[in-house]
């Protein structure tokens, strides 16, 4: 019976999760399994995998095959590695405690880089927000000095309403002059 270290897929419709597992080469994708020995959730940054490294170290040393995928995500893990040292150990390249060593040093640098690579992507975050609220002030002070502007053309417009007003409820003062040109005439030869 081949077996292969594979993901089975769960979670819903653009959501995947995913468990690991060693199942028979020929069951279903997501048929039965002979056991889980991690899960993998792609919908966060980083990745969040969460893998029993001594079942899959197992499971390797047993003859099972992963997939690529599976491949990538114990490679990812140290699972490769300690099946590697572990190799080297039965081989008598190396103690087990030198290969412990090796792993943990390993591990160590890997947990730093992860750390790394979630205080940056927290650091993107903020910035983004930053840009976006200096961006939202802008907009509101600019929206802030055209709504006085209006304000101050509506005032503007008011008082030369009122003005007008004003004049148009004034009495307005009718010059006495001549009505036509021939009493015009007339008034030229009284004053001669």
């Amino acid at each position: 019976m081949p077996v292969k270290i594979r993901l089975q897929r769960h979670g819903k419709k653009g959501k995947p999760f995913y468990w690991i597992v060693a199942a028979d080469g020929r069951s279903k994708r997501d048929g039965k399994y002979l056991e889980k020995i991690g899960t993998y959730n792609p919908n966060v940054n980083p990745a969040e995998i969460d893998l029993n490294i001594d079942d899959a170290v197992k499971w390797l040393q047993n003859g099972a095959q992963p997939t690529d995928t599976a491949k990538a995500i114990l490679s990812y893990k140290g699972a490769m590695l300690k099946n590697h040292l572990a190799g080297g150990v039965k081989k008598g390249a190396l103690t087990e405690e030198q290969a412990e060593e090796k792993f943990n040093a390993w591990l160590e640098e890997k947990t730093a880089k992860i750390n790394a690579k979630v205080v940056g992507l927290s650091k993107a975050d903020d910035d983004a927000k930053a840009k976006v609220l200096e961006a939202e002030v802008k907009i509101n002070e600019e929206r802030a000095v055209a709504a006085k502007e209006v304000e101050e053309e509506a005032i503007k417009a008011a008082a030369d309403a009122k003005a007008a007003e004003a004049a148009a409820n004034a009495e307005p003062v009718e010059e006495k002059g001549p009505e036509s040109i021939d009493d015009a005439q007339n008034a030229a030869s009284e004053e001669a």
